[in-house]
């Protein structure tokens, strides 16, 4: 069985902490708040484990996590330009929280900061879920949302996700876990391989332009390996078909050591070189947080899409399920 602890109270509501083990000596531990993923380690070449994912301590580092470290982003991941979107229709308005203009993953008190409900554990597999009411942070319709971890062979994070609502609603999930392969590295010297020939380029407030450009030429071409070398937040457009699990990165530990593979069915993936992470608590597994500390590669739909007609949708409507799988591949080189 998990074994599942006390981790603190967050406004006098209790939040918990998961540990997962996998057959191969891997170990993740999953907090209820933002059902984030608080650790992570993986066995090297040598047997020894190493911290991959970065996170918080104590409970304390969770109250406001600022940069949402681990967590799980929604009901609609990323930004949507002016807090606002056309739906049906009419134009619905969300609570901003990014400028006094843009929404950032759901709004000021999005799903990164709600306590989700643990409905069961065992040894190498969390299941945890969230009611989201209608009008949350301005959202249409209520969503009842689901997420399961589970370490499956020697080091792999498995992530499922699923929702459903009873009004239709943008809904566009994503885990925000910042990884690092070489603990102390700086992530722009480690090596990225991308499945993707186009990329979505942002305007000065970071809000997609609403163009799909092909990387070729540009410093966003990641097709071939190389060091990340620079600083990222943007999203690609992925080549896999989509809803079908395929490959969508490969990373490489600046020492060599070990090697991170990306697999989802979601069509683009947001990399983050993390320029403006700081530290908002003590670190968990002694890896310090700061600028370039961990990267980000957070599989999801498209950003902005409810305001980009030309981006696939995230709308999701009453009777449908939106589903979301991604899994973190971990291997000792």
């Amino acid at each position: 069985m998990a074994l599942i602890r006390d981790f603190g109270t967050i406004d006098g509501e209790a939040v918990q902490a998961v540990e997962l083990r996998s057959p191969g000596g891997a170990v993740a531990s999953i907090v209820t708040i933002g059902a984030a993923v608080r650790g992570l380690t993986v066995p090297v070449g040598d047997g020894a484990p190493r911290p991959v994912v970065l996170g918080y301590e104590t409970i304390e580092g969770y109250r406001l996590n600022p940069s949402h470290l681990g967590v799980i982003a929604g009901r609609c991941a990323n930004r949507i330009g002016g807090g606002r979107f056309r739906l049906d229709g009419r134009e619905v308005r969300l609570a901003v929280n990014e400028g006094g203009v843009n929404t950032l993953h759901g709004g000021p008190v999005g799903f990164t900061r709600r306590i989700w409900r643990l409905e069961g554990a065992s040894e190498d597999a969390v299941e945890l879920s969230l009611v989201s009411e209608d009008g949350d942070q301005g959202w249409p319709g209520q969503v009842e949302a689901r997420v399961v971890y589970r370490l499956t062979g020697a080091a792999s994070l498995e992530i499922s996700a699923s929702a459903t609502c009873d009004a239709p609603t943008p809904v566009n999930l994503t885990n925000h876990a910042y990884f690092t392969l070489n603990g102390g590295a700086d992530c722009r010297d480690h090596r990225l391989e991308l499945a993707a020939d186009f990329y979505t380029p942002v305007d000065a407030a970071m809000i997609p332009t609403g163009a799909i450009l092909p990387v070729a030429g540009t410093e966003y071409d990641f097709r071939n390996p190389r060091r990340i070398d620079g600083d990222y937040d943007v999203a690609f457009a992925l080549s896999g078909a989509p809803g079908e699990v395929a490959l969508a990165a490969r990373v490489w530990a600046p020492d060599g050591r070990l090697r991170l593979e990306v697999e989802t069915d979601q069509p683009a993936l947001q990399l983050y070189t993390a320029a403006h992470l700081g530290a908002a608590g003590a670190a968990h597994d002694g890896i310090a947080h700061g600028p370039h500390a961990g990267f980000c590669l957070e599989a999801q739909g498209f950003v902005d899409a409810p305001n980009k007609r030309q981006f696939p949708s995230v709308l999701l409507r009453p009777g449908a399920r939106y589903r979301h799988r991604t899994a973190y591949r971990f291997f000792a080189d």
